[in-house]
């Protein structure tokens, strides 16, 4: 009897919200997470956002939405798999919830700015320059949309999303202020720490919930996987002549060898597993719309990710072993891999290079004209949300306006930041009567 009283206080506590919340129905806490996420503007906007290239440069390529929806789906069906595999271990560890994986790896990427990682390091860059010393990060600003720029109601801010929700997104649980590697990415900014706090309670410390370790390995799947078809698709990952041209082969491995640094196996291992590996996939020409071709794709992508899925146990945390996941070195190696073919084949070609800098461009332009009419207190060029939110300010003036002007900047769609861009710079000036804002 005293055991299921102190289960059940955990686990009330594990679904518990940080403000009082409506009166319940019938779904579960779960479900109710993952609905509240899904009818969100901040995850609609994701159609617009690039995942590794511009959402808007043809169809065949995966953007941040379809990137969470497919996230979102295998890290439900991981999260299944090995409760129904180790009930016992997964009781042991808390339980592991479905539902939760699946809110989690649905708000994993709201925070990601338009045009991807460039913009997430530009803000980065130009807020510590302006002395505000949380930066930017994807990760700490998809926590705060969940817990206060998404709206449910006027009051509270945010989703009010159950601690086992927030736990699940906070892939890096510490705040920039952790220093060391954990100054490179983190789950929180300073201004958000009561609720990032409240939510940590009864985990230790920089360990990750069950759920985020399982998102943030459907995550990796997703990206190294669906990439790779993306870019066969459109002609730039030669996966046909990786698996017959041994020279084509050596020439991605020797460039894979000098990224490869700090992993568990030797690199000899990985270098001969995954050359073989290459060569048992059934692609043997470049990509066309010939039936075959397109079913023979269809049946690597499937047989791969469930490769990856049966890649992770559960095992017991504990104080020498905090995580509760224990990966298969070979597999996790050639997620790995994979991910370096669009390094190699897409990221590290002069036109996305040539690309990206004028993006920096448009994302620089964009924080200095709106923080200056910030800090100048003229909102007239601010949507009608963000006037209101500038009115109100209470305190810091400088570290909150700023803060203000990156919400709305990491909040645009794409091709509304060019626009807007365009706009203010009188490339593209429209018309007066066109609607600005949202």
């Amino acid at each position: 009897m005293a055991r299921s009283k102190r289960t059940k206080k955990k686990s009330d506590l594990r679904y518990e919200r940080f403000h009082p919340d409506s009166p319940p129905d019938n779904r579960n806490n779960g479900q109710r997470d993952r609905d509240r996420i899904l009818y969100t503007s901040a995850f609609r906007r994701l159609a617009g956002v690039t995942q590794v290239i511009s959402a808007h440069e043809g169809h065949v390529f995966h953007n941040r939405l379809t990137h969470s929806l497919e996230v979102a789906q295998l890290a439900r069906r991981a999260a299944e798999k090995l409760a129904r595999e180790q009930p016992k271990v997964a009781r042991s560890l808390g339980g592991i919830d479905p539902d939760i994986a699946e809110a989690a790896a649905l708000a994993h990427d709201l925070g990601h700015p338009p045009f991807g990682h460039l913009a997430e390091e530009e803000l980065d860059r130009l807020l510590v320059q302006d002395d505000i010393k949380d930066g930017f990060n994807g990760n700490a600003q998809s926590f705060r949309i969940i817990t206060r720029l998404a709206l449910r109601r006027s009051n509270p801010p945010g989703l009010n999303l159950t601690r086992a929700t927030l736990n699940g997104v906070l892939k890096y649980p510490w705040l920039r202020c952790a220093g060391g590697e954990r100054s490179e990415k983190w789950g929180s900014y300073e201004s958000d720490r009561d609720v990032f706090n409240w939510a940590r309670q009864g985990h230790q410390d920089n360990v990750r919930s069950v759920e985020a370790e399982i998102m943030d390995w459907a995550d990796d799947v997703t990206y190294a996987v669906h990439d790779v078809e993306d870019f066969y698709r459109a002609g730039r990952i030669p996966l046909d002549r990786l698996k017959n041209d041994t020279q084509e082969r050596e020439r991605f491995l020797t460039f894979s060898r000098l990224r490869y640094k700090d992993r568990e196996l030797k690199w000899e291992l990985v270098r001969d597993g995954f050359a073989e590996l290459l060569t048992y996939i059934p692609l043997a020409e470049p990509f066309s719309s010939n039936r075959n071709v397109r079913a023979a794709l269809r049946h690597v992508t499937g047989v791969l990710i469930a490769r990856y899925i049966n890649a992770i146990k559960l095992r017991q945390a504990t104080s020498m072993n905090a995580c509760p996941l224990r990966f298969d070195p070979v597999l996790r190696a050639e997620v790995w891999m994979w991910k370096q073919l669009t390094w190699y084949y897409v990221i590290s070609k002069p036109s996305l290079a040539t690309h990206q800098h004028g993006l920096r461009r448009v994302i620089r332009c964009l924080y200095e004209t709106f923080r200056d009419a910030a800090i100048a207190k003229d909102f007239s060029i601010f949507p009608a949300g963000f006037r209101e939110e500038l009115d109100q300010v209470d305190g810091d003036w400088d570290q909150t306006c700023r803060r203000i002007v990156v919400d709305l900047i990491a909040g645009m769609a794409e091709r509304e930041a060019i626009v807007m861009h365009n706009r203010l710079m009188g490339t593209a000036p429209g018309s007066a009567l066109d609607h600005v804002g949202y």
